[in-house]
């Protein structure tokens, strides 16, 4: 079986940066195991795979075009975002989709993404769920040490952990010990406010990173999963619902994010990278 994969930098406008995912359209479902195998030895953080279903109002799910399931080298996982943004990318830039919006069904429910019109290239604005992080006492002991940081302003739960820093600059200088953040069998994120860049550098209102070694990513370039959290934790901090996020990790990412009721919205660009065909079982 011949199967086609694109390589997609995602909340990224050059190569080389954002987060690179491997897309693979499907006709129908092939085995759970052989997506798991193609994703471990693709090795990046998400290997995502979609199949069309039936026209609306024909029987599909959600009202869905396609079903979109994401794969690490580890573990299947219930939402991601930069893989739903390549994928979207590989649809209307590639495919030839030819609607406004497309509608994935997911095990997070319906996932929305419409194509804007964006100066030098394709941007992408996402509709996802709003996890809004609950303050918790009962975290993992010795998290200053496995973070690698001085000191913690709080620890929050949804999904993952959202550890808040007092500064961006307490963000970029973590020294996460992967072995110790693996023994907490928790995916963490590490966020603080944004420091104002003077400069062509744009200011953001938050940063963060994101960490996942129980899934066999250590560090993850840029996370829209994550800010299905974090877009409602700042928007309530902060006062606001329009948001500028940059993630700093050592490729890096900036996301355009919004709180819009109970969902939230992240856009970015993507860039292409490699068309491959693989050849499996």
């Amino acid at each position: 079986m011949k199967l086609t994969l694109y390589q997609i930098d995602a909340f990224a406008n050059k190569l080389f940066a954002g987060n690179p995912a491997a897309v693979i359209p499907l006709e129908n479902w092939i085995d759970d195991s052989l997506m798991q195998d193609i994703a471990m030895e693709n090795n990046l953080a998400e290997t995502v795979f979609f199949v069309p279903l039936p026209a609306k109002g024909t029987g599909s799910k959600d009202g869905a075009d396609f079903h979109i399931r994401w794969f690490t080298p580890g573990a299947e996982i219930n939402l991601c975002g930069h893989a739903t943004l390549a994928s979207a990318y590989v649809l209307f830039e590639i495919l030839g989709f030819d609607k406004k919006e497309i509608v994935f069904h997911s095990l997070s429910g319906p996932l929305r993404v419409r194509k804007e019109v964006a100066e030098g290239g394709f941007m992408g604005i996402m509709d996802f769920p709003s996890w809004k992080p609950e303050k918790i006492n009962d975290y993992p002991p010795r998290l200053e040490e496995a973070l690698g940081v001085k000191e913690i302003v709080g620890v929050y739960k949804s999904r993952d952990l959202l550890v808040e820093l007092n500064t961006e600059d307490d963000v970029k200088n973590a020294q996460p010990d992967f072995t110790l953040i693996k023994k907490t069998g928790q995916k963490i994120i590490i966020t603080a406010p944004g420091r104002k860049h003077p400069g062509a550098a744009p200011a953001a209102d938050f940063v963060s990173r994101f960490f996942a070694p129980t899934l066999g990513i250590d560090e993850d370039p840029v996370t829209g999963s994550a800010h299905s959290q974090l877009i409602p934790f700042w928007s309530d901090k902060l006062s606001v619902t329009s948001m500028r996020a940059r993630q700093l990790s050592r490729r890096g990412g900036e996301l355009l994010v919004k709180q819009v009721g109970d969902r939230v919205e992240m856009g970015g660009g993507c860039v292409f990278y490699m068309k491959a065909e693989i050849s499996v079982g």
